[in-house]
């Protein structure tokens, strides 16, 4: 089984989402995981935007990429330009791959422009997943 990480700065949205979309499109036949370089609490937008495309990621946790330091990985793809800056150097053969997004988070300005930043990031991550795990031969 293909075993992939997705990093980013905070692991509060990016990569939250990118797991969440990643085990659906694959139907959890491949082990996916997300840590970010300064963990903090998933973002409660993306946990609603999620929500309306029927994922769950209401339980998730934040983790730290140090958790999985020692683990081994077919992929770790970076989703954020801090996280490939930053990202330490994980054991054995793996491919890296990046990502350039923009944290929703990060956005400055009302509740609306807020939720259609999150959504305009949730479906982006999806088409680019989705084409992905086509790519890879994943789904």
């Amino acid at each position: 089984m293909k075993r992939i990480l997705f990093l980013c700065t905070n692991n509060s949205t990016l990569s939250q989402m990118a797991e969440a979309f990643l085990k659906r499109i694959t139907f959890n036949r491949v082990d996916v995981y997300s840590a970010g370089i300064k963990p903090s609490p998933v973002h409660p937008i993306g946990i609603r935007v999620m929500k309306e495309l029927g994922i769950d990621i209401s339980k998730n946790r934040s983790k730290s990429v140090n958790e999985f330091y020692h683990d081994r990985f077919d992929y770790v793809i970076t989703i954020d330009d801090d996280a490939r800056e930053k990202s330490p150097t994980f054991q054995g053969s793996h491919t890296k791959i990046h990502k350039s997004l923009e944290d929703p988070a990060d956005l400055k300005g009302s509740e609306a422009d807020k939720l259609d930043s999150f959504r305009s990031t949730r479906d982006q991550i999806k088409d680019w997943l989705t084409d992905f795990a086509e790519r890879y031969q994943l789904s």
